[in-house]
């Protein structure tokens, strides 16, 4: 099979496949480097949403400096091959690790994972972004359990709420992943870092229950308990958690983003002397 070759760049393996694009890993032959490369697929390459959306991914990403956040290099908008350049880092999601049930390094390394993501959630909303898709997939993770979050795609700028922004503003189109979106992301209203803490609640709700904290008969039955259905304590699927960890993630689920942790560094210290299993050693003050 003939070598490929797009924008100098040796395609070496497929990483994923989205409806749009695709993500390998390339060679840069001139310094032999790996990176990972997003490209839109040839029959979207003169699609405007596609390509809007994909360099909007890039814009929100290359902005991010911080080490729990995938870094983005550079980007083409040429007419063939549009794409962008990022770190490669060789490992699976935290979704996948749920589907191979590696219960053990999810429950071992639970505390780095927490406190990794919600350190690189923290630095993005201090940049002035809500994700809006924090879910188990949008989390790489290897077996050293340095983690990584991906995927802006949906990035929104935090919002705030006025008077005359209220009077003037569209309601937005609902998007977003169905079993992880805050109350206020289903409701088309002005987001800030607390949608995200909620995305994240039902995220790690998953991580230590191996079940999302919502399920539903169908997509609009799903969204409504999002927005008036309370989550039953995680401790019904995993008796292991503490009094306390289940309370912080309920929290985090609360219907009324004033009723949550106002930010990730109120989350992270209100993290950092509980036990998140009631057979950890107790922290230390």
């Amino acid at each position: 099979m003939a070598e490929q070759i797009v924008a100098g760049y040796r395609l070496v393996k497929l990483l994923g496949n989205g409806q749009t694009s695709q993500v390998w890993e390339v060679v840069e032959p001139t310094s032999s480097r790996h990176f990972a490369m997003k490209v839109l697929s040839d029959n979207d390459s003169s699609n405007s949403a596609a390509r809007d959306a994909l360099f909007h991914e890039a814009a929100v990403g290359i902005q991010m400096a911080h080490p729990n956040v995938i870094k983005i290099f550079s980007v083409s908008k040429e007419k063939v091959s549009p794409h962008y350049i990022m770190e490669y880092f060789p490992a699976g999601s935290l979704k996948a690790r749920l589907q191979r049930k590696e219960f053990d390094f999810l429950r071992t390394n639970m505390r780095s994972i927490v406190k990794q993501a919600a350190t690189g959630l923290a630095y993005v909303n201090a940049s002035g972004w809500v994700h809006c898709d924090i879910k188990p997939d949008n989390f790489l993770i290897n077996a050293s359990c340095e983690l990584r979050i991906i995927d802006f795609a949906l990035a929104k700028k935090v919002e705030t709420e006025s008077f005359l922004s209220k009077l003037f503003r569209r309601k937005a189109i609902i998007q977003g992943t169905r079993s992880y979106m805050s109350p206020e992301q289903i409701l088309g209203q002005p987001l800030d870092g607390r949608a995200d803490v909620y995305s994240f609640g039902a995220t790690v709700y998953e991580l230590v229950t191996n079940r999302p904290p919502f399920r539903g008969a169908s997509e609009k039955d799903l969204l409504r308990k999002h927005l008036s259905e309370p989550a039953v304590s995680p401790q019904v699927a995993n008796a292991e958690l503490t009094d306390e960890f289940s309370k912080l993630l309920l929290r985090m689920l609360a219907k009324k983003k004033d009723d949550r942790p106002a930010s990730f560094h109120e989350v992270m210290m209100a993290l950092n002397p509980m036990r998140i299993y009631k057979n950890e050693a107790p922290r230390k003050s």
